[in-house]
Order: structure tokens, then sequence, then C-alpha cells
């Protein structure tokens, strides 16, 4: 299936999850990362804050756990160049949506792309190889391309994988794992 149907399909899909089903599969998800553990031996984690408006999953949950294990947590701000920015989370992070209703850090230490060793990637639908699509945007293709080839990227999606995504191109960089309510995909 092509991308542009898909962002359709699963904007449609996330529309109709009530507010207990995304908090109760928000919280499955979160669990069954503690299924994967070697994804917690690392120091600096890169996870994003949901946009609630558009019923992202609550990441407050492996937040809470990277916490729990005294991790480096790194939050995304999009700069004026339509740049993901990494900032160290910290006691005096203050967050603000921006333009697009992304919760995302005012300021603080920023961190480069290349010290990230995990990173949790927003997505609307997968596919059975690791191959994502987003909101259409490519900050997270872009901040990839920043990382070092070594680290490990974990989708997170309320819904299974799709049989195949049609139109992959080369700047496309697929995940190493997806976590869903019901299961743990690994590629």
């Amino acid at each position: 299936m092509l991308k542009k149907e898909l962002r359709l399909k699963y904007n449609i899909k996330r529309s109709n999850v009530s507010p207990n089903e995304l908090l109760d599969h928000s919280l499955t998800i979160a669990n069954k990362l503690l299924e994967l553990p070697s994804i917690w031996l690392f120091n600096y984690y890169h996870i994003f804050l949901p946009i609630i408006e558009k019923k992202e999953i609550d990441t407050s949950y492996i937040l809470s756990i990277l916490q729990g294990k005294d991790k480096n947590v790194l939050l995304p701000k999009i700069n004026s160049n339509n740049i993901l920015i990494n900032y160290l989370l910290t006691d005096n992070t203050t967050i603000k949506k921006n333009k697009w209703n992304i919760p995302e850090p005012i300021d603080g230490i920023e961190v480069s792309a290349d010290k990230i060793e995990v990173i949790f990637i927003p997505l609307l639908a997968f596919d059975k190889k690791g191959n994502r699509v987003g909101y259409g945007k490519g900050f997270y293709d872009t901040l990839l391309q920043q990382c070092d080839s070594k680290i490990i990227k974990i989708g997170i999606s309320l819904f299974e994988a799709e049989e195949s995504i049609t139109d992959i191109y080369d700047g496309d960089i697929p995940l190493n794992y997806c976590v869903t309510p019901k299961k743990i995909y690994s590629f």
C-alpha cells in the first residue's frame, strides 16, 4: 500500500480509539518494551512526547521506565530549519507545544544526534520489513541520517504491521523493532 493511503487509513483508525483504549495500549506497550532486555543497556535515549490531539501513544510510561533506570533522556525540538534538535531532559526542562501541537522543550542542554543510542520513533503505520510511515514531514528520516549507524530504532504503534509499504525510497531508514499492544516485531 502507498504511504499516502496508509496515512489516511491510520489517521481514521486512530481517531476511533477511545481515551481509555489509548491509555491501556500505551501502558501495555511500555510493559512489552521491558521484554527487550538488550535495549536497556545504553545511556542515551531519544523519546518523543505525544501529540494528544492526534491520539499518539502516551510515552509517559516509557519515560518513567527510562527515569527509573537513570537513563539520559533526550527530547526533540524542531528548529527553524525543520530539523530535530535533541535536548537533555532535566528537572528544569520547560515543555511547550509548537505550531503543530507537538510538545517540545523550550531550550536546554543540546546533545548531538550521534550520542543517541536508542530512539523511540512515532509512526502511523509500519510493514513486516520494518519500514514506517509517519506524517510525511521527514523529521525522523533526517535525524536518523545524523545518528550513528548502530542506533537501535524502535517504533511504537497502536496497530499491527501492514504486509508491505510499496513506495519506499533510499532515504527511508527501517526500524529494528516495533512494539504494539499485541506483539514485538523484530526486523
